[in-house]
């Protein structure tokens, strides 16, 4: 895979394709670390004389505009963080993003709106999704790709672009494949996976994956739920997601193959998610009816964080519980605590991940490597092809 070093980018319009789906509270950026971690290869394409269009998406717009997920506070921070002047479309490839793709001098950046305005970007059909590549690529000369977050996605912007340019990865891209491959290729043993978080569906298989290659596999969150439900205990009104009997075959194959796979020992539970609810502390087998699992308990957090401690490797995706409420963050602030006392090589898969422990007060220098994209390092330790990476490997294959 070629990086931004192999190419010659001084007055080109580079089409540089980032993950800026920042968390937003409103109109107001909740983390900012996404639209940080672009800052090296941006600098570095600003530095060699190079005009940026820069690209990403935010949000899940349904293939038209909606200023929910207009990009435009984004590209006001990214101007702020850069230190100079960030110009926004106000389109994607139609008339504001050519012009102003056209007037870019060398050192320029541009941002244009938000990529899934255009039902292009996500479309399942090759064709179209082709037609849209098509009008992007024009905007530029040359292609980068740095948005981690999405490679595992095979949208216009990712997939089909590169192949119609000549192209390399950015350094975020590089610094994530080269984290994630040490998870799979240099581990230092106890290699301990922390799972926790929603999206159950998507983490099941990755569980079963690592039941191959992981030594202890601690489940919180609401994939605790499932384990839970799994072994015939009341889960209450907890959120309930994913396959139980797939679940339980876990479980199972956890303990042939001599795999810790600890489940939470207590919860904190509730009947609603708010700041002002009352709530206890419940063992795990015994969620009372009409009651939600919100965080792991005291106990649980404890011999975590002790699981935790001696570990050589560890890979943490997702909360362990709604840590956006405080009540309900003590967990995820211990686990956090206890990766960053950790003397082994500690990775943060994905953004809700990481902007949950820079909220509890957290800084990235603290682990080992943060990641920007939960489902793509999810994937990537899956060992699937992620359609992103695989376009920046192969060479351009589509004239202009």
């Amino acid at each position: 895979m070629r990086t931004i070093d192999d190419l010659e980018v001084a007055g080109h319009r580079v089409l540089l394709r980032l993950d800026l789906n920042v968390p937003m509270d409103g109109t107001e950026i909740a983390d900012d670390g996404k639209i940080r971690a672009c800052l090296p290869t941006l600098r570095a394409l600003i530095d060699r004389g190079a005009a940026v269009v820069a690209c990403s998406h935010l949000g899940r717009p349904a293939g038209a505009p909606d200023p929910r997920f207009t990009l435009a506070p984004v590209a006001s921070r990214l101007a702020r963080l850069l230190g100079q002047p960030v110009g926004f479309a106000t389109d994607v490839v139609g008339t504001s993003a050519r012009s102003a793709a056209t007037a870019l001098r060398p050192g320029d950046v541009v941002l244009l709106e938000n990529l899934r305005f255009e039902p292009g970007e996500t479309s399942k059909d090759d064709a179209n999704r082709g037609a849209f590549a098509d009008e992007l690529a024009a905007l530029a000369d040359l292609y980068v790709g740095d948005g981690f977050g999405a490679v595992h996605r095979k949208h216009a912007s990712v997939f089909d672009a590169p192949a119609r340019l000549p192209h390399a990865a950015g350094y975020l891209i590089q610094a994530e494949t080269a984290a994630l491959q040490r998870l799979t290729t240099d581990i230092r043993r106890p290699y301990v996976v922390v799972m926790g978080g929603a999206k159950v569906a998507d983490k099941l298989p990755v569980v079963a994956s690592m039941l191959g290659i992981a030594d202890q596999v601690l489940i919180g969150g609401a994939i605790a739920v499932s384990f839970l439900a799994a072994q015939g205990y009341p889960v209450g009104a907890s959120l309930l997601e994913g396959d139980q009997e797939a679940a339980r075959g876990y479980l199972a194959k956890a303990a042939a193959g001599g795999v810790d796979l600890v489940l939470p020992e207590d919860l904190t539970v509730a009947a609603e998610r708010s700041a002002d609810a009352a709530y206890a502390v419940v063992g795990s087998s015994r969620i009372p009816p009409g009651l939600k699992a919100l965080d792991i308990g005291p106990r649980t957090a404890s011999l975590f964080a002790s699981r935790l401690s001696g570990a050589g490797t560890v890979f943490w995706n997702g909360p362990m519980g709604v840590s956006e409420i405080p009540c309900f963050a003590a967990g995820t602030r211990a686990v956090a605590g206890a990766l960053a006392e950790c003397a082994g090589y500690t990775v943060i898969g994905g953004g809700d991940t990481a902007a949950a422990i820079r909220s509890l007060g957290f800084t990235d220098d603290q682990f080992g490597h943060v990641s920007t994209g939960g489902g793509a390092s999810l994937e990537y330790l899956e060992g699937k092809t992620l359609p992103g990476i695989a376009a920046l490997e192969a060479e351009p294959s589509l004239a202009r």
